[in-house]
């Protein structure tokens, strides 16, 4: 009997310890469906595309035409950070996690400054809970099965949003995958 009791702890253990492992990789996590991985090597000195080039590429991947990506330098600042490895507190092109990566588009890009965390960029944002009204440059949160907020990303067009997430690093998402589907939270705009 005692020899079994000693089991089953074992056994709960090892289930918390993999309920708990479970949680942290969900935390700004990835649908690995999505990934799309850059060749580059992280830290290499980006060669940019011309403008028409850029918006070729960038509506393939959006379903979308080319005229339809004016705001080039947040597809510049994207295609120079596609690929870029996930890492926890990461802020470089060796390694960013979700909130450094909107941090660094929008100080970038929209010349704005963000909370450092995906729970404080949420807070500080006039919720969207509608995908339908979500615009270019709109943050999308997620959560992470248990209501809190636990990932970020930057709407694009057509569904898609650019993130960077434990198992892919900086890819484009779709809204449209069951995963993103499940957990998406809202919108927001910067207030």
């Amino acid at each position: 009997m005692q020899h079994i009791l000693v089991l089953v702890k074992s056994l709960l253990s090892n289930l918390l310890l993999a309920a708990a492992l479970s949680c942290l990789l969900i935390s700004c996590g990835a649908s690995r469906k999505t990934a799309r991985h850059n060749t580059e090597t992280p830290g290499r000195s980006y060669q940019p595309l011309s403008e028409k080039a850029l918006q070729k590429k960038y509506a393939s991947r959006l379903q979308a035409s080319p005229g339809d990506l004016d705001n080039t330098p947040l597809y510049y600042f994207i295609d120079e950070w596609y690929g870029t490895p996930y890492r926890y507190g990461g802020n470089t092109r060796s390694g960013i996690d979700c909130s450094g990566f909107t941090v660094q588009l929008y100080t970038k890009v929209f010349k704005s400054n963000l909370p450092r965390t995906a729970r404080q960029q949420y807070e500080s944002s006039k919720r969207i809970k509608k995908i339908r009204k979500l615009e270019e440059g709109d943050l999308v949160f997620f959560n992470d099965g248990r209501g809190r907020i636990s990932h970020v990303g930057v709407y694009l067009m057509n569904n898609f949003f650019v993130h960077s997430g434990t198992g892919t690093g900086v890819i484009i998402g779709n809204l449209e995958d069951d995963y993103w589907r499940e957990h998406f939270v809202a919108g927001g705009k910067r207030k």
